[in-house]
């Protein structure tokens, strides 16, 4: 039998989270690593190494969020910190021209087959503002589509019905309620906003000829993420690029998430289908904080210095640092048996849970595939969309199991709307432990 982990004490990551509170709104950066999510405080994490992450406590991890997807390479790996040494001893950053920057993008555009030119921006959420802003130019046209429960940063547009809510509150399919995930937004906003649910092409076919011609794109993650790890239904997204290029609006592609992740050059590359603009952030950065938008030239050229311009400027934006990070991770993701390994680690560890359930008779089921999947405690064998999660997903007792884990050695967020995530750090004694954790934290799940 496999020997787990016991992290039951963590004195220090309460008293370091007590002390934060004094000078930090809900003691953090981010409502996802706070209260809101661990109901009992944060673990705080002191270093990572590989698959490992260690707490104040001294505490050891085998960590399955990986910086929420980031982490691609794992904590601290050698050759990316030989690079950040050497970028920091010969200066980080210049806020000028940098051959960093021009490295980074052709590694980029040997790996995303559907990018003529690439733009670098600092997060995911900036890259999903920018892309927006180049399609309504692009188009002349300001309405966009974007589907429930789906998350492209916190820009105002986007920031529709990214949460979930009880079903009762949600409309019909065909006139979903507009649940505005912010205060400070002005209603205004979403009138340029049509909404729709994911992964129902019928649906999708009668909104587009109603809205398609007033409208500059449609916005996807190729797998919803934002509710734990949907993935489409078998022809969705390539239907769903049909009828984009049929009523002549376009796809914008958002793989923030899933870029790097699934194959080289993203879920464009493994569902096969070519968007007209993606975006693309946390794994690209292995840690950094970065995002990009690529494309063709006649679109992205529309950032180009000239008259009728589509501004984007950045002081940070192609910073040397992440820059070097970028093309080094790249060169990484290129080698050989990459992809598959990533692939075999998920699917074993995928595997391994679904039998603990089945054994343990607990009604839940793994969604995914390979390097990301997600649990849901529920009686459905499938959740479709974000209906499905709001409807039949027992959140609570998902975050009851991860809370077991923790003290298992574990280190996974509570939050039943993210996902696990494989990276090329993680080792099959990694699933094995995992598996083991979760069988007896399965025994003690009330």
């Amino acid at each position: 039998m496999t020997t787990t982990i016991t992290t039951r004490s963590r004195k220090r990551s309460q008293e370091w989270f007590a002390r934060a509170q004094r000078s930090l709104v809900e003691g953090v950066n981010s409502p996802s690593r706070g209260a809101a999510v661990y109901q009992s405080g944060p673990v705080v994490l002191e270093r990572g190494a590989g698959s490992r992450v260690y707490d104040a406590d001294g505490n050891e991890y085998i960590d399955f969020m990986m910086s929420f997807g980031a982490l691609i390479h794992g904590h601290a790996h050698p050759r990316l910190v030989e690079v950040v040494s050497q970028a920091m001893a010969e200066g980080s950053h210049f806020a000028a021209a940098t051959s960093a920057e021009a490295e980074a993008a052709e590694g980029f555009l040997q790996m995303v087959l559907s990018a003529e030119v690439v733009r670098f921006t600092n997060t995911g959420s900036e890259a999903a503002m920018l892309a927006l802003r180049l399609a309504r130019a692009h188009t002349a046209r300001n309405k966009f589509l974007k589907f429930e429960g789906h998350y492209h940063g916190w820009y105002d547009p986007y920031l529709l019905n990214a949460h979930s809510h009880a079903p009762e509150q949600l409309g019909t399919p065909e006139a979903p309620a507009r649940i505005p995930d912010s205060e400070g937004i002005p209603a205004a906003t979403f009138d340029d906003v049509v909404l729709a649910p994911w992964n129902d092409i019928s649906v999708l076919e009668r909104v587009l000829k109603k809205h398609g011609h007033e409208l500059a794109a449609v916005i996807t993650e190729p797998i919803m993420a934002n509710m734990g790890c949907i993935p489409p239904r078998d022809g969705y997204l390539q239907q769903l690029r049909e009828l984009t290029e049929k009523y002549g609006v376009l796809l914008i592609l958002d793989e923030v998430v899933t870029g790097f992740r699934y194959a080289p050059g993203g879920c464009q590359e493994y569902y096969g289908i070519r968007p007209d603009i993606s975006i693309f952030g946390k794994a690209l950065g292995a840690g950094f904080p970065v995002g990009a938008v690529a494309g063709p030239r006649m679109i992205l050229d529309r950032i180009r210095w000239q008259e009728k311009m589509v501004l984007h400027y950045g002081t940070f934006n192609g910073h040397r640092l992440t820059m070097k990070v970028v093309a080094a991770n790249l060169e990484l993701l290129s080698q050989s048996d990459t992809y598959r390994k990533l692939h075999a680690i998920g699917d074993a560890a995928i595997a391994g849970l679904r039998d603990v359930f089945r054994r343990r008779k607990v009604n839940a089921i793994v969604q995914g595939f390979g390097p990301m999947f997600q649990i849901y405690f529920t009686e459905r064998d499938a959740i479709h969309d974000y209906r499905d999660y709001c409807s039949y997903v027992d959140t609570q007792r998902y975050s009851r199991f991860v809370q077991l884990l923790l003290e298992r050695g574990i280190y996974m967020t509570p939050s039943n709307g993210l996902h696990w995530i494989i990276s090329t750090a993680h080792s099959e004694a990694d699933v094995a432990e995992l598996v083991e954790a979760a069988d007896q934290a399965c025994a003690e799940l009330s």
